[in-house]
């Protein structure tokens, strides 16, 4: 008997016609039934936002009359684009969500700030099994072409053993020939930050304005985290977590002597 084809639901923050989503499209389109919901206009870095001051539209549009997927245009965030695929758009959960390819690398610290990501994360509240691509090119004319059979495996990996709860998949792939990419690293997240700065200017009209600019600065040496996987040719995949829970700092403020008077 043929088996029922997994619905997987396709999202991204770079916009729904970046050459990031068109290419995860394309081989989601060769494991499953795909439904696109995607932001009509690049959300970068909007991390886990939603919209709720302003109204939403969410409207199907045709980019490849020739694909066989349906094809939504969000006016919100990544977030939003999940929750409406989720609750107003699909008649039941997808077996998967996959968000990205996201122009540029969303590995350390970056996470926290990635749309791609955080649209991932919000399937996994969901309680639909969910992963984000990103590939360190931060170019619009970016080769995604590397990353299709790495996807392809990672992804049927998901379908057939399943994910625990409360987990999404943070995968990342350095900017090499398929040829040259080693294999793939299990990671943990680097200990990285950004050293912000902004650039401060003055308008025509007098007013003061800034661009927020900065330096990656990775602190961590250990060659298990995503930033080594990426700087030694891996593509780095790294089990993301939405419980923000300090465990491990949780009987440290019980001794606190926060109940006496």
């Amino acid at each position: 008997m043929p088996t029922k084809k997994p619905l997987i639901l396709v999202t991204n923050d770079d916009g729904i016609t970046a050459p990031g989503i068109r290419t995860l499209i394309s081989v989601m389109n060769e494991i499953g039934d795909v439904l696109v919901v995607a932001p009509d206009s690049p959300q970068s870095a909007k991390g886990h936002a939603i919209t709720i001051s302003e109204a939403l539209y969410c409207d199907e549009i045709v980019v490849d009359k020739d694909a066989p997927q349906k094809e939504y245009a969000c006016s919100g965030t990544p977030v939003d684009c999940v929750k409406m695929a989720t609750h107003e758009i699909l008649k039941r959960k997808p077996d998967l969500c996959v968000s990205g390819i996201n122009h540029g690398s969303n590995a350390a610290i970056n996470v926290i700030y990635s749309g791609t990501m955080s649209a991932a994360v919000e399937a996994g509240i969901e309680g639909v099994p969910a992963i984000g691509f990103s590939l360190l090119d931060y170019s619009m004319d970016a080769d995604f072409n590397p990353c299709k059979p790495f996807i392809k495996k990672i992804v049927q990996q998901v379908l057939d053993k399943g994910m625990p709860k409360a987990s999404v998949l943070n995968v990342n792939f350095p900017k090499l020939p398929e040829k040259d990419i080693k294999g793939i690293k299990i990671c943990r997240q680097a200990n990285a930050h950004w050293e912000e700065d902004f650039d401060k200017r003055v308008s025509p009209m007098g007013k003061t304005y800034y661009w927020l600019t900065g330096k990656f600065v990775n602190e961590d040496k250990g060659e298990d985290t995503d930033e080594w996987a990426l700087a030694n040719g891996y593509v780095s995949v790294v089990p993301t977590q939405f419980d923000l829970t300090a465990h491990h700092y949780i009987q440290e403020l019980n001794s606190w002597d926060l109940n006496e008077k």
